[in-house]
This record gives C-alpha cells, sequence and structure tokens, in this order.
C-alpha cells in the first residue's frame, strides 16, 4: 500500500494507469551519462531506469549514485609543444598530457623518463 493514495496497492496503480493510456517499464541499465553543453557530464553509476510510455511520448526517470565529471581540454599547441619536445608522437603526447591534466613539464618529464 502506498500512504496517501486511499489505500490503493502498487498493481492497482500500474492497472489505473494502463487504463488511462500510461505505460511504464524497468530498464537495465549500468550507467547513464548526462553530456552537459560545456566541459562536464553527470554519471548516474547503477541506476535505476524508468521509460513511461503516455500519448505517443517517452519519458525516462533514472535515479542512482551521481558524480559529475568535468573534460579536460588540452589545447593544440600544449599537445605540439610536448610532442616536439619530448620527441614523441602526437597521440601520445596528448594521452601523456590528459594522464598529468595538462601539466606540460610533467607531462615532459614523464615522456623523457621513457
Amino acid at each position: 500500500m502506498i500512504p496517501g493514495m486511499g489505500g490503493l496497492d502498487p498493481r492497482r496503480i500500474n492497472s489505473m494507469m494502463k487504463q488511462m493510456g500510461i505505460e511504464n517499464k524497468e530498464l537495465s541499465a549500468k550507467r547513464v551519462i548526462i553530456e552537459l553543453e560545456g566541459d562536464s557530464k553527470i554519471v548516474i553509476n547503477n541506476p535505476s531506469v524508468t521509460e513511461i510510455s503516455m500519448q505517443g511520448q517517452k519519458t525516462y526517470q533514472v535515479a542512482g549514485e551521481i558524480s559529475e565529471e568535468k573534460q579536460l581540454k588540452i589545447p593544440e599547441d600544449d599537445v605540439n609543444l610536448v610532442s616536439t619536445t619530448a620527441k614523441v608522437s602526437y597521440e601520445k603526447a596528448k594521452l601523456t598530457l590528459e594522464k598529468t591534466k595538462g601539466d606540460i613539464a610533467q607531462a615532459i618529464s614523464e615522456l623523457e623518463e621513457k
């Protein structure tokens, strides 16, 4: 029984929703990612996802462990500088810069140690 719903049980509520043309179903998901404008995204781990269909429209309700991640944008000039200074490929320089969170000196140092 759901409190405040006049003693209706969840099965009865689902039956009433179906009569009104509203269908909902649980979706199996491992992770939900929402990419925001700019440099960040919201990541929802172990989500509970419900798809609600009503009047030809689908709506998704998501709940779970939420974290926000900022994407690091590394300027091309920085990648070129690290690549030429450490004498490595563009791709390797970019990966190292991402690993060092954009720290040019640390990236060069790590690449020259190898």
